[in-house]
């Protein structure tokens, strides 16, 4: 966890998401925002030191009361200071000095964006670690791949992990480089050209909450930024659908290769006792649906009119704590999934060797190309006889090709086994484990 934040998160002892955006927790940030620019001032000889000993000491604000002024003046900024300026009293006519509205509101929404990441980043990494035990534990469990939705060739289940693993990889190096885009500050003015602040007193008080300053803002922080981060919850949550699509198609009672947990007492369908539905993995299909949503409004909110309009504030307030919520909640509910997947081996063994085999066509026809047959006869050797036992009841490719004359003309039984062997499939996995260190 990035130190900045670390210190938000042990003064107000709100470590889960959720906390980080309660208006109680919004209103300390700004709080912490305006003390840290009164320091600034002050060291840098603004205003006297004893002025903001005296803010420090009193300053306090009470949430309801801010909303009791905010429904008068319509302004939450003004609501917010002028509860606080109940508490302080005179010195606070050096509360907010030189500063515009979104001096305050951009750099605190940044400290609660740094802290939502880091959240964000130490679920991940729980995620990493689930998924990577169970690539260890399934590194040989041999099932079939495919493609289309069709049969395709063997690999191992761990194999399908490790492919989950590399992308979460990814996103735990992109949301860390993330981490320097939003954790930016400005404290510049009403449009930017610090006409009433020294830029100074911007880079003091950025350097005390952690964040560095905005090279060249407006009257907000450009909205690229936040659309960045956006996106990233959305590519990242876009994985996680991958994950959960994944796993509702291995369920299905068809293929039953893997399975969500399925407690004590849980039911299924409140009409047909059987069912066993992979629901965890439905709701973060549709939970990716709406970050991926936020997103696209995020987008939406980089062209401001001129140096600001205020069209994005209202799209934020909705989209930064429910996108933010929902990652989360999301890599949570991932983590225990994974943890506690069912996994069905011998059922990977059945599906793998239905219709006798016919996943090992290509061994069959690169093997007697190896021998000397034309490409094109051995395909369509190969293709003929498999298409004979697809789909049949008592379809038996090896069968087929054991009983075709072209074939035993050319390979020995000991070769045909060799054919239908899916060691030789993964035979060149470790490499794949030894890039992810597995």
């Amino acid at each position: 966890m990035y130190c900045a934040t670390r210190t938000l998160i042990e003064r107000y002892t709100l470590p889960a998401m959720g906390n980080l955006w309660t208006d109680d927790y919004k209103l300390k940030t700004w709080l912490d925002v305006e003390i840290a620019v009164c320091e600034a001032q002050a060291d840098l000889g603004y205003i006297p030191a004893e002025a903001v000993a005296e803010i420090k000491a009193k300053a306090k604000f009470d949430p309801q009361r801010v909303l009791e002024i905010e429904k008068e003046v319509k302004h939450d900024v003004i609501a917010f200071l002028t509860n606080v300026n109940e508490h302080v009293g005179d010195v606070g006519r050096y509360i907010h000095l030189g500063m515009t509205s979104s001096d305050m509101l951009d750099t605190a929404l940044a400290l609660q964006m740094v802290a939502s990441l880091d959240v964000i980043l130490t679920q991940l990494e729980s995620v990493i670690q689930a998924i990577r035990f169970q690539a260890q534990q399934h590194r040989d469990t041999v099932m079939i791949g495919r493609s289309h939705g069709i049969h395709a060739e063997p690999i191992t289940f761990g194999f399908k992990l490790a492919g989950w693993l590399a992308e979460m990889l990814r996103h735990r190096d992109r949301l860390s480089y993330l981490h320097n885009d939003i954790a930016v500050g400005k404290i510049s003015g009403a449009v930017g050209t610090y006409a009433n602040v020294d830029p100074q007193i911007e880079a003091l008080t950025c350097q005390k909450l952690g964040l560095q300053p905005d090279c060249a803002s407006t009257q907000v922080v450009s909205r690229d930024r936040h659309a960045n981060f956006f996106n990233h919850l959305a590519l990242l949550t876009a994985s996680i659908e991958r994950i959960a699509v994944e796993i509702r198609n291995l369920q299905r009672t068809d293929v039953l290769e893997v399975e969500e947990f399925f407690s004590k007492g849980q039911k299924g369908s409140s009409a047909m006792p059987h069912k066993r539905n992979p629901i965890r993995s439905e709701r973060l299909t549709g939970m990716a649906r709406l970050v991926r949503g936020y997103a696209v409004a995020a987008l939406e909110n980089v062209a401001l009119w001129h140096e600001r309009d205020i069209s994005h504030s209202s799209v934020e307030r909705v989209a930064l704590p429910d996108a933010c919520i929902l990652t989360h909640f999301m890599l949570v509910e991932t983590t225990d999934l994974v943890k506690s997947l069912l996994v069905y081996p011998d059922n990977m063994s059945r599906n793998l060797n239905i219709y006798g085999g016919v996943v090992f066509s290509q061994r069959v026809m690169l093997t007697l190309v190896e021998k000397g047959m034309k490409r094109e006869e051995a395909y369509a050797i190969a293709q003929s006889c498999a298409h004979t036992a697809w789909n049949k009841p008592d379809g038996n490719f090896r069968a087929q090709i054991e009983q075709d004359p072209r074939v035993t003309a050319l390979l020995t039984p000991e070769d045909i086994t060799a054919c239908f062997d899916p060691l030789h499939h993964l035979r060149n996995l470790d490499q794949i484990y030894q890039r992810l260190g597995i």
